[in-house]
């Protein structure tokens, strides 16, 4: 036998041995990936649960301590007290407490005719709500009439209609706010539509809040020329 052939079967065996050390050095390297990424995991756990527990549930008890007196305050008839108090919580506080603290904001100042101001708030205030949240961009809409600002004013209702989705109680009741958008702008011929689509889509709202919508077309209509 050569030399050669002899050596062959070793020269096997050792690569068999390289391959196995390799297998076993990536099953270690693996290992120790996989303990980093845990450690990782449970680290970012431990932070949120940190937060979670030692932050923002606190957080939140105070926000809502902080708008429970401004509510109390409100309901004893208190509106400027209560006013500046949600004022400051929707300018230097947080999660949905602040949030519903700019709302009432909003309503405070537009109810005082600071109309400026009550918009400022009604831009901090956010709900996707159907209810709410349209009720919100109505009051933002009520706020630029009143500052004369029609086609902003025009946006704003339009977004209330969108965000009402249908509600039979108040979408047709935002339609006529954005009419009455239309025929301050002298657009009588969006204003005809508008009343059209509320006879259309919600034919027993006129009825039921006693608006004669059929005069209010009729009326649009002649301006219109139709």
């Amino acid at each position: 036998m050569s030399k050669k052939q002899q050596e062959t079967p070793e020269t096997g065996l050792d690569g068999i041995n390289d391959s196995l050390t390799a297998m076993t050095q990536k099953v270690q390297d693996n290992k120790k990936m996989v303990m980093i990424c845990s450690l990782a995991v449970v680290a970012v756990a431990v932070v949120v649960l940190a937060y979670v527990y030692f932050f923002r549930t606190p957080g939140i008890q105070k926000a809502n301590d902080r708008i429970g007196v401004a509510d109390l305050e409100l309901a004893l008839g208190n509106d400027s007290v209560a006013a500046a108090q949600y004022m400051d919580l929707a300018d230097n506080g947080s999660y949905d407490a602040a949030n519903r603290a700019a709302l009432q904001s909003a309503i405070l100042l537009y109810q005082d005719g600071k109309y400026e101001e009550a918009l400022k708030y009604a831009d901090k205030y956010s709900a996707d709500d159907d209810i709410i949240g349209a009720g919100a961009y109505s009051l933002k809409g009520d706020c630029l009439v009143n500052l004369d600002r029609l086609s902003d004013a025009e946006k704003a209702f339009k977004e209330a209609i969108r965000t009402s989705d249908h509600n039979p109680a108040y979408t047709p009741f935002f339609m006529i706010k954005l009419a009455r958008v239309y025929r301050a702008q002298n657009n009588y011929k969006e204003e005809c539509a508008v009343y059209e689509n509320i006879m259309k889509e919600y034919p027993l709202y006129g009825q039921a809040h006693n608006v004669d919508v059929e005069k209010l077309l009729d009326r649009a209509r002649l301006q219109a020329g139709n």
